[in-house]
């Protein structure tokens, strides 16, 4: 176990700089199919503590090509989750982990299916403009994690009804 990854640490300006690199390493990867590319999760949050974790989500014109990218990734050292897509019924992104300890997390969205990165995007955008409501995010997710030290389980459970209620706020439908 590393302790960095099963702690939330305060928010770090370097987050935001290690995104800023890493998908300028992303964008080659992705050529014409790419749509957006955009800093996701609570590290993209200023002042919200956070698991040390980078999110990155991509998203591509058609669903269909995400197939396409899973090599090209592996040469970046992205590890596709394969087996979170398969029991999914109706995915709503490609997964991909990078690093031991895990340094970043890439979600390949589509343009032309689901709710993924909208559903990001406004949860991320919100709580950057509501300190009141990313501060007792914080606080929620330190607890969970004391709770649940493995950052799985009821960690992620436990932050549902949360992530809801700040989506309702933002309006999302």
């Amino acid at each position: 176990m590393n302790s960095s990854h099963e702690k939330i640490l305060e928010s770090d300006p370097k987050w935001a700089e290690a995104y800023a690199e890493e998908a300028e390493k992303l964008r080659p990867v992705f050529g014409e199919s790419l749509v957006e590319i955009e800093h996701i999760g609570s590290t993209s949050i200023p002042g919200l503590a956070a698991k040390p974790i980078v999110d990155i989500a991509v998203l591509i014109k058609n669903h269909e090509e995400a197939d396409n990218f899973i090599e090209p990734l592996l040469a970046l050292g992205y590890k596709f989750d394969r087996e979170m897509h398969e029991k999914t019924e109706f995915p709503e992104r490609h997964f991909f982990r990078k690093s031991e300890p895990t340094q970043f997390h890439l979600s390949i969205a589509y343009a032309d299916k689901a709710k993924f990165w909208p559903r990001q995007i406004l949860f991320r955008d919100y709580l950057r403009s509501h300190p009141e409501d990313r501060d007792r995010y914080g606080e929620l997710k330190k607890k969970l994690l004391e709770a649940d030290p493995t950052g799985v389980g009821s960690y992620i459970s436990g932050k549902t009804e949360f992530v809801q209620e700040i989506l309702n706020k933002a309006g999302f439908n």
